[in-house]
C-alpha cells in the first residue's frame, strides 16, 4: 500500500458495515482521527470471530497490536453509515499485518486506509505464539497474494 495510491473498493474481499456515531465526531464537524483506529479493530476482530472462529473471552491464543497506521483521504462525519473493507498484507509465524480501507457508503475510493499489526500470544504468559490454525486458514483467504492467483 503505497500513500499516493487511491485503494479501491475491489482491493477488499472482506467488509463490515459500521454506523458512525454521535461521540465519534471532533469539534471540527467530522470522525476524529483516532476513532478510525476504532473502525480499523471492529473489521480485524469481526473478521477473526465470524471466519477465524476466534472467541475474544476464551481462547488461549489472542491478538495484540503492535502497530497501526492511518492515511487520511476524505473527511467522514456522524451520521454516515461505512464500510471497512479488510485483507491480508503479510501474513508471519506469530504476526498478521491487516490492510484496511475506510469507505463512505458507495464510494469506490478510500477515504481513509492503512494497515493494523497483531502479534499472536498466550493469553496467560504474554509470549508470542503461532498465529492458530483455524485463524490462520481464514487470514489465507484474504492475503494479497492469495487472491492474485
Amino acid at each position: 500500500m503505497h500513500a499516493d495510491t487511491p485503494e479501491n473498493r475491489g482491493n477488499y474481499p472482506y467488509f463490515t458495515s459500521i454506523q458512525t456515531r454521535w461521540a465519534d465526531n471532533d469539534l471540527y464537524g467530522h470522525v476524529n482521527n483516532v476513532t478510525y483506529y476504532s473502525y480499523f479493530d471492529t473489521v480485524v476482530n469481526n473478521y477473526l470471530m465470524e471466519e477465524g472462529g476466534f472467541n475474544p473471552f476464551s481462547d488461549p491464543v489472542i491478538g495484540v497490536a503492535v502497530e497501526t497506521l492511518c492515511r487520511f483521504k476524505t473527511s467522514i462525519t456522524h451520521p454516515e453509515k461505512i464500510e471497512a473493507g479488510l485483507r491480508v498484507g503479510a501474513l508471519g509465524n506469530s504476526s498478521v499485518r491487516y490492510e484496511i480501507g475506510i469507505f463512505k457508503g458507495g464510494m469506490d475510493e478510500a477515504a481513509a486506509a492503512g494497515h493494523f499489526v497483531h502479534v499472536f500470544v498466550d493469553r496467560k504468559t504474554n509470549t508470542p505464539v503461532p498465529v492458530p490454525a483455524k485463524i490462520r486458514e481464514a487470514l489465507m483467504r484474504i492475503q494479497k497474494d492469495e487472491r492474485a492467483r
